[in-house]
């Protein structure tokens, strides 16, 4: 299995362009099976769980066509439905939990649709209560084979049909399924406590460009007329901002000047003002973000004296895929800082390998962790690390480019999962870190 072998303790220098946004090409991926025109995706990152999403819909028949670095051409209009309920989809789809969004798609375009108990990131429950509650509504009937562990939707002659909800959680991945069930429904859906992420806004924007009729984009209320067909478009996925914040918190932490370009500030939301907080310099020029090299980073208090909280919340709130980002740097900050992981009870669990590098950190419990900033006057120490998921494997990473000695990252796969060729890229700013097989 390969490794990362990173020397530390290097200052970085120069320019990095994040790639397109992770969380919204898998939406924007299962969306092309809404309609049997050609759709066509720019600004696609090369990693794995993408990657293993378009060779999904490879299997189930989608043709596939490849343009360019990051640009594809993609049409459904003779797909293989007796994939769903393969061997193949049982392993395949299980291995990705973002494919649970390729439900909705196939449940509006063809009454019924198959997905195995998924996998993903061990970073505590995600349930799916949401997405099949807004099936429900839509007037599709659950079915379940306990003895091939398939998750089932289906409905009768009469199809989808339009339907007030009230989501109980404004769950990002279960809004876009239902979104995108429902612009095939007949009548209207009015869907409150909508997740509102630019990414969901971009899914509601490509959606209407193939002919859909949603309103209250970027709102937690949304409204959509069910339209008989859907066709094809053409469409650019947002920068990353999850990875433009480890971009923000690697330059802090090796007291490092980046620019990262192509941000999409607009789109950043508190994101850049959640750093500034932790005393994090940083400046917009244009639509790129510069950060200058700075020996010492200090914590802010909120008015009162009180230590501050970092804790994540539904968008427009801070998202809860930067908290590790925002532990690691507050290790080496001046003053303390409370992370508070409201939404999975095991994503702080990565803490006992910053403490054995030498990080002050007291977890308190499943979903909070104190930081004592040790303010660089103490650097980290290489140790023997493994990644446990894609952002606490950023988030070892960083904390390894500014640890002094050598630290080696076992069981990188996870962090192929979600940042592209991200050993070349760090070399490009000076990194000294080599894969392994």
């Amino acid at each position: 299995m390969a490794t990362f072998q990173i020397k530390g303790g290097k200052k970085l220098k120069g320019e990095i362009t994040p790639q397109g946004a992770k969380n919204e090409v898998l939406q924007i991926l299962c969306a092309v099976l809404l309609t049997s025109e050609e759709v066509r995706v720019k600004n696609i990152p090369d990693i794995r769980d993408v990657n293993r999403l378009i060779e999904i819909l490879g299997d189930l028949g989608v043709k596939t066509q490849k343009n360019g670095k990051g640009d594809y051409t993609f049409q459904s209009d003779d797909l293989r439905l007796d994939y769903l309920k393969s061997k193949e989809f049982k392993k395949d789809g299980a291995s990705l939990r973002g494919s649970i969004m390729l439900m909705g798609p196939l449940l509006a375009r063809f009454g019924e649709a198959f997905m195995p108990k998924p996998g993903g990131d061990k970073i505590g429950r995600r349930r799916l209560d949401t997405h099949f509650e807004g099936f429900f509504a839509l007037g599709a009937k659950y079915r379940f084979n306990p003895d091939e562990d398939f998750y089932g939707v289906e409905v009768d002659e009469n199809g989808l049909q339009g339907a007030y909800m009230l989501l109980d959680e404004a769950s990002v991945t279960g809004t876009a399924n239902i979104i995108m069930a429902a612009v095939l429904a007949k009548g209207t859906t009015t869907i409150y406590n909508a997740a509102c992420e630019p990414y969901i806004q971009q899914l509601c924007n490509m959606l209407n460009r193939m002919g859909a009729k949603i309103t209250g984009i970027g709102s937690n209320l949304v409204t959509i007329e069910g339209v008989e067909e859907l066709g094809g478009t053409e469409h650019t996925c947002l920068p990353d901002m999850i990875e433009i914040g480890s971009w923000i918190g690697l330059a802090a932490m090796t007291k490092s000047e980046i620019t990262i370009k192509d941000v999409s500030w607009d789109n950043l939301g508190v994101i850049p003002n959640v750093f500034r907080k932790l005393g994090i310099q940083l400046e917009r020029r244009g639509d790129d973000i510069f950060v200058p090299a700075q020996e010492n980073y200090e914590i802010e208090r909120f008015i009162d004296g009180s230590i501050l909280t970092v804790s994540d919340a539904p968008w427009p709130g801070f998202t809860p895929d930067l908290l590790s980002i925002i532990l690691v740097i507050a290790t080496q900050a001046k003053g303390s800082v409370l992370v508070h992981q409201k939404m999975f009870e095991s994503r702080l669990f990565f803490v006992d390998k910053l403490i054995e590098m030498g990080a002050q950190i007291i977890l308190c419990d499943p979903h909070r962790a104190t930081v004592i900033g040790l303010n660089h006057e103490n650097p980290l120490k290489g140790a023997q690390l493994t990644s446990p998921d894609i952002r606490a494997g950023m988030s070892l990473l960083i904390a390894a480019l500014s640890a002094k000695g050598t630290t080696v990252i076992h069981n990188i796969d996870q962090i192929d999962r979600g940042y592209e060729d991200i050993d070349t890229r760090l070399r490009a700013l000076g990194a000294d870190i080599i894969r392994t097989a």
